[in-house]
């Protein structure tokens, strides 16, 4: 990955909105030769502090609504209005992933970094809690951190120098993965895939100065990303689901 899109974000004032590895280089090579038309109504669901919603607004012209739980739409609105972004173009929202409130049938795509994993596990989610809010045809582009291989039943201790096993749960391989996309009635499954993106995200998060920095530096330094991927997941709303 060249990273050609998110080379000019690699400024401290973006990089210190990061809540985990780089997400908008995932970003960049999850939407490689994506099929979301410009102009599209896109949800980035669980946006964090807006970095990824102003990335698609600014890099794709998607038209936005940056959906998280945990931070404040006011604050991340103030960061758009900074980079000349106004509420025509992004929409910042405190939205619960498994309780959203939008219109059905509303949005073109739903893109999701670093955030799926903590609520979409249940099989049923797809059909009952994230796809009735798309529009037939359109896309969903998750990524999400993962595992080269499923090892909970014997974590590795360099994994456990920074986090605990239940935290660890939510973090599956492939095949994991998989399984439970395939078990939608109402999602197209176009790819589930192992990303490029590892090392050279998580060095850029490793380069940051907090506390969550400080906890994960433990298990990288002690070898733990050999253990550690990020997954794609490429699905379609069917037409006629």
């Amino acid at each position: 990955m060249l990273y050609t899109k998110s080379r000019k974000y690699e400024t401290s004032e973006f990089m210190t909105k990061i809540m985990g590895p780089n997400p908008i280089k995932i970003l960049e090579e999850l939407l490689l030769n994506h099929q979301i038309p410009v102009g599209s109504l896109v949800c980035d669901l669980g946006c964090g502090q807006g970095l990824t919603s102003l990335f698609l607004v600014k890099e794709y012209n998607f038209n936005v609504w940056a959906a998280d739980l945990w931070s404040n739409p006011e604050e991340n609105r103030h960061f758009f209005e900074e980079h000349g972004l106004s509420d025509q173009k992004i929409h910042p929202v405190k939205m619960d992933a498994l309780h959203l409130n939008f219109e059905k049938d509303f949005f073109d795509a739903v893109v999701s970094i670093d955030s799926y994993h903590y609520f979409g596990h249940d099989p049923k989610y797809l059909d009952e809690k994230l796809l009735p809010f798309l529009k037939p045809g359109g896309y969903v582009y998750i990524a999400i951190p993962g595992m080269k291989k499923d090892c909970h039943q014997n974590l590795p201790k360099a994994l456990l120098l920074s986090w605990t096993p239940e935290q660890l749960d939510t973090i599956h391989d492939t095949i994991y993965w998989e399984n439970i996309v395939h078990q939608s009635r109402s999602a197209e499954v176009i790819s589930v895939h192992e990303m490029e993106s590892n090392e050279e995200v998580w060095a850029d998060w490793l380069k940051q100065n907090n506390p969550y920095v400080i906890e994960d530096r433990a298990s990288m330094n002690a070898g733990g990303g050999k253990y550690m991927n990020f997954v794609a997941m490429i699905l379609r709303k069917r037409v006629n689901s």
